[in-house]
């Protein structure tokens, strides 16, 4: 059995299958886990999340941020945007089906040694504690009431991470980090502005989440995407799956080993009419 991550694929199902059948992936004897923002912006959002389920549980998903505003905007609770392409999902005659599986994915996985997640990790959270929390959420996005998540979930504030937090402020917290962390400061004050990749020197102050000093998973492996301008990026302490496939760039799937030396690349090309944004 081999187990693959993929990044963000955002719509662009054509691709998708070409890398899975350039993997040869097989649901039956292998697993798939992608790391999230499986709709959105590219032009096939519904064939993307209908070849995932099929799959069965032998493909999962961590959720993105742009899988959660697909929820937020079926259930009316926000307004499509002009750069949306989540029409053919809104449309579908199965639309509650979808997005009941949808919901039921996890904020953060933890497999073969490799933690998993969208956007990032605060520095001050502990692997079990990024688990923990990432479970709090779960909890209520599964639960009955997960429409009132839903809609107490946008905002930017509280920026950084505190034990005493509670109520929603605590969970969009934890959201905001795991769905759209890119910078931050070193004591962990989330930055929602800078977008560019670390070629660039970020703001003053601001960090790549990951370079943070004494993060306290700096010794644990984390993979994640969501991150389209910084691209590939392979280090002992993480791996960086978003290639800007809906951008005109790469779909990018690895091949975890019993080592890092063991990991295998794949990548498969994705023209898209499409500007970052």
């Amino acid at each position: 059995m081999s187990l693959y991550l993929i990044g963000d694929v955002q719509g662009c199902d054509s691709a998708l299958g070409r890398l899975l059948d350039e993997i040869a992936f097989s649901p039956s004897r292998d697993r798939l886990i992608l790391l999230g923002d499986l709709v959105n912006r590219g032009p096939a959002s519904l064939a993307v999340l209908r070849r995932v389920m099929a799959f069965d549980g032998a493909a999962t998903c961590v959720l993105g941020n742009h899988d959660l505003h697909l929820l937020a905007v079926a259930l009316g609770l926000r307004k499509t945007r002009k750069d949306d392409t989540l029409d053919d999902i809104l449309n579908a005659p199965d639309l509650d089906a979808l997005l009941d599986w949808l919901r039921q994915r996890p904020l953060a996985l933890h497999e073969a040694g490799v933690l998993m997640v969208h956007a990032g990790v605060l520095p001050q959270w502990t692997l079990a504690q990024t688990l923990a929390l990432a479970r709090e959420v779960e909890a209520e996005l599964h639960g009955p009431d997960w429409t009132v998540l839903l809609a107490l979930m946008y905002g930017n504030e509280p920026d950084c991470w505190d034990d005493e937090l509670h109520g929603p402020g605590r969970l969009r917290v934890i959201i905001n980090a795991f769905t759209r962390l890119r910078f931050c400061t070193a004591d962990g004050h989330m930055d929602f502005k800078a977008k560019h990749g670390v070629a660039i020197a970020p703001p003053p102050g601001l960090l790549p989440w990951f370079d943070v000093p004494d993060r306290r998973t700096r010794n644990d492996i984390i993979a994640f995407g969501h991150w389209s301008t910084l691209g590939w990026l392979e280090r002992p302490d993480v791996i960086a799956l978003d290639t800007g496939c809906v951008w005109g760039g790469c779909l990018t799937a690895v091949r975890l080993g019993a080592t890092p030396q063991q990991r295998e690349r794949f990548q498969l090309r994705c023209p898209q009419a499409q500007q970052p944004g």
